[in-house]
């Protein structure tokens, strides 16, 4: 293998990684703030490196260039969207996880 399909097995399997993550913490999250914190986070993360992983491995400038452009989409927009989430579920009232409130039960 070459540096560069190294380098690119290497992204992609991070990605694989941080959206695993983001999966896992859907399901295993108790609350919709601590699992849209979960999927922001490990989402533009595992976003990120597959986007850098393909523009790795194209040659053309303009294709970088816009995959570049898209990375900085995606990490100005995916944190931006969990918050509106999150202020959304708190002016609707949705509770949030209280570890005692199960402990007495």
């Amino acid at each position: 293998m070459t540096p560069i399909e190294l380098a690119v097995v290497a992204l992609a399997a991070g990605s694989v990684f941080f959206s695993l993550v983001a999966a896992v913490g859907i399901v295993r999250l108790p609350d919709v703030y601590a699992r849209a914190h979960a999927t922001s986070k490990s989402d533009t993360m595992g976003t990120g490196l597959a986007l850098t992983a393909v523009a790795v491995v194209l040659d053309s400038g303009i294709a970088r260039l816009k995959l570049g452009l898209l990375i900085a989409f995606v990490l100005l927009t995916n944190p931006v969207a969990a918050h509106a989430i999150t202020r959304s579920a708190h002016f609707q009232g949705i509770p949030h996880w209280e570890l005692e409130a199960e402990e007495d039960e």
